[in-house]
């Protein structure tokens, strides 16, 4: 064993850093049999001195300023755990790394805006910088990307990277609830955010898909490449009639090799219900690989909370502490390439379509000329006449048409659906969802 201790400093003591220092005093006589050196977390620093955290920190020195802390000589690897795409954690991360220590962070909008800065900077300065728990938190992601399959050309990565977007949508199709009150629930019970924009409307998701695509494709990280769409107009009737079809309605951050690009989205989506993906429920992550010469692999594991974080965060401490270093994105930063963004219109796939359509002659008629016109094929069309005056599926003399097509274009749809609004043939705005073929 290593007589050296691997000397600690940790910024930002929320519900991670407090797990973390709990972990490492808790396992600490094991990582240092597994890493052949002890790891002592010896400095810290937060925004309030005084607040109870659960876990003793008398022993570590405080710094008032995470800047300080990062270039202390007490300490040989920072942890970067405030968050944030700014100051201070930017200024944080950057002053350890030019100082010539290793980073561990858990940000991911600090690694979806500076990422191949902050990478061409430790790769010039000899040091890690490991981002394990920035996405899907104790799901190694991350690892299995950029070391795992690092002899494989991935072809597609698919993904639930969003506990908070997972949970509405299991319990709106489980128990026929409304976005809305699922929402509420999911804020009272601690899974959503006073404000929940962020999460419900994609950009999450978007950012840390940013970085399994620059892991997978060897492309610079840019979350402006990502087309991104919220869950935030999935009704129960989408989730009833997904389930009435065999599919599963997922919010899916999605990254595919094509002949245009490497096309990157992020959107509500059915999966068919015998895919791995559509049995994880609740707040549970998951990462779809398709690699050249395996089988697609599937990652299923709690992608947040303060233990499960923590778990990844010291998964990468204990490799520093090994003395394993390898490029932050799998590759030297220079050799990373501009993204070549695929344009959504040429996305090709199947989709579902739920159109309020009026009740009278010629409707139907119209519809499928508009569709035809561009070369739009339906695999099969329901539509659902009322059965009495009380039918609440009926509104205003208008019923529901579900279709779902065979494989077409974004920008064929989006063009036959204009064509059917112009018509007033429908009311309200079309309902649709992209299918993802398993």
């Amino acid at each position: 064993m290593r007589k050296e201790t691997l000397r600690v400093g940790v910024a930002g003591l929320g519900t991670v850093g407090a797990a973390l220092i709990a972990q490492v005093a808790r396992r600490h006589d094991a990582l240092a049999a597994r890493c052949g050196r002890a790891i002592e977390i010896v400095a810290v620093s937060a925004r309030s001195r005084g607040k109870d955290r659960g876990v003793d920190l008398k022993k570590m020195k405080w710094f008032d300023d995470p800047v300080a802390l990062a270039r202390a000589g007490e300490i040989d690897l920072f942890v970067e755990l405030m968050g944030g795409s700014g100051d201070p954690a930017k200024a944080a991360v950057e002053a350890a790394l030019g100082s010539g220590k290793s980073v561990v962070t858990a940000n991911k909008a600090l690694l979806a805006r500076h990422g191949v800065r902050l990478a061409a900077l430790a790769e010039k300065n000899n040091v890690a910088l490991n981002f394990e728990a920035a996405v899907g938190a104790a799901i190694p992601a991350v690892k299995t990307l950029r070391e795992g399959l690092a002899g494989n050309q991935v072809e597609r990565l698919y993904g639930i990277l969003n506990g908070t977007c997972n949970y509405i949508l299991t319990r709106m199709e489980q128990e026929g609830l409304a976005f809305a009150e699922c929402l509420a629930e999911a804020q009272r019970l601690g899974y959503a955010e006073a404000d929940p924009t962020f999460d419900i409307e994609g950009h999450d998701t978007a950012q840390k898909l940013s970085i399994l695509a620059s892991l997978a494709f060897g492309t610079k990280v840019e979350e402006k490449a990502i087309y991104v769409e919220g869950i935030s107009s999935i009704q129960p009737a989408d989730l009833a009639a997904a389930d009435q079809l065999g599919y599963r309605v997922k919010l899916l951050g999605v990254a595919v090799k094509t002949p245009q690009g490497i096309e990157q989205r992020v959107h509500p989506t059915m999966v068919r219900k015998d895919a791995p993906i559509a049995q994880v429920m609740g707040v549970t992550n998951a990462v779809t690989i398709d690699a050249e010469g395996i089988s697609p692999l599937t990652l299923i594991g709690p992608g947040a909370g303060g233990m499960a974080t923590a778990s990844a965060v010291l998964s990468d401490i204990a490799d520093v502490a090994r003395g394993l270093r390898v490029m932050p994105f799998g590759r030297p930063a220079a050799r990373l390439t501009d993204v070549r963004k695929a344009p959504m219109q040429r996305h090709e796939g199947g989709y579902y379509i739920r159109l309020q359509a009026r009740d009278k002659p010629g409707t139907a008629a119209t519809i499928a000329t508009r569709l035809a016109e561009q070369e739009i094929s339906l695999e099969s069309i329901v539509q659902r006449h009322p059965k009495g005056a009380d039918d609440r599926m009926t509104k205003g003399g208008s019923v529901p048409v579900i279709l779902i097509t065979y494989a077409t274009t974004e920008d064929a749809v989006r063009k036959a659906l204009a064509a059917v609004g112009r018509d007033r043939v429908i009311s309200g705005r079309p309902q649709v969802i992209r299918i993802e073929k398993n």
